[in-house]
């Protein structure tokens, strides 16, 4: 029988390091050219919106394929499917449904940027956003880095007072709310960048020497949410998928800065086939795109973690 998985199912906090743990193996796969991860593709439905297919997939002993499908019509809710396929034997190891699982996805890629271009001994963390994508980042930062403090800021504040105190719970973390992204993220060590805005939010004069950022937010030249001498600041600027910062329909916000041709696969800094950190004092970005194809090695990791036989 096949297995289904839905959002309540990838509810456990412990499938943050399942996540992360399974796409480490999956960009080493993909340093070596064994991850299968094309860049996503648009069906436009006129005046509706557009159904999105990422499809990808890992080779080796235990090689996988599969497929995600998400919409973007207008409604209150949204859903997507991920279904994963046994490439040995035709089996279809199971389907998950809902919205966690790319959230997870997505929070487990900047764990892994943070865990290979942040400072080892990072302990303070600066929250731009109060949404889904920021508390997977926040949780993905506290499953590789040992975390004393956070602030957060969106502009909200309601909403930045139930992020702090949910994400305290849940993570045993002191989470403080600020009343500014200035005051958010100084002195932080680790800056995620979550937000909706198509303005800077972050600017160079608020980092601190050694920082490291991880911005998941808008990222085209029509708008972005760090300002471009961010990435002139940094020593070392990474992406999860070139091909896919590319790709986009309208160009990627560092196009045309001279930073863009500096931007390394974070999959080659993993592998160490390009350099990462080599300084406490050097700034490093993460710009995350989205990685085609991870979230089919996120939940085959998970399907076999949940659903073990007996």
């Amino acid at each position: 029988m096949t297995k289904i998985l839905s959002d309540e199912d990838l509810a456990d906090g412990g499938l943050m390091a399942v996540a992360i743990d399974a796409l480490e193996s999956a960009f080493l796969a993909r340093a070596g050219n064994r991850l299968m991860s094309p860049p996503r593709h648009h069906v436009s439905f006129p005046d509706r919106g557009d159904l999105v297919f990422t499809v990808g997939g890992i080779l080796g002993d235990k090689p996988l394929a599969g497929f995600r499908v998400y919409e973007t019509f207008e409604g209150a809710e949204h859903s997507q499917i991920v279904a994963v396929w046994s490439a040995n034997d035709a089996r279809l190891k199971g389907i998950v449904l809902g919205e966690r699982l790319g959230n997870l996805r997505t929070g487990a890629i900047g764990g892994l940027a943070i865990r290979h271009l942040s400072a080892p001994d990072a302990r303070i963390v600066g929250i731009l956003g109060s949404g889904a994508q920021a508390r997977t980042q926040l949780a993905a930062a506290a499953a590789v880095r040992k975390l004393d403090h956070a602030r957060v800021y969106s502009r909200d504040e309601k909403n930045r007072l139930a992020f702090a105190s949910e994400m305290q719970h849940a993570l045993g973390l002191d989470i403080e709310p600020a009343d500014s992204a200035r005051e958010a993220v100084a002195d932080a060590d680790i800056i995620i960048c979550a937000t909706t805005s198509q303005t800077p939010v972050v600017h160079a004069r608020d980092l601190k020497p050694g920082v490291h950022v991880n911005t998941v937010g808008p990222k085209t030249l029509q708008g972005h949410e760090l300002s471009l001498d961010v990435a002139d600041a940094a020593a070392v600027i990474a992406t999860d998928s070139p091909e896919q910062a590319h790709a986009y329909a309208s160009p990627f916000f560092l196009a045309g800065s001279g930073n863009e041709v500096r931007m390394a696969d974070l999959a080659d800094i993993i592998a160490g086939k390009a350099a990462g950190r080599r300084s406490p004092e050097e700034i490093t970005l993460f710009c995350s795109v989205g990685l085609a194809g991870t979230e089919v090695i996120v939940a085959s990791a998970i399907l076999d973690r949940l659903c073990v036989p007996g």
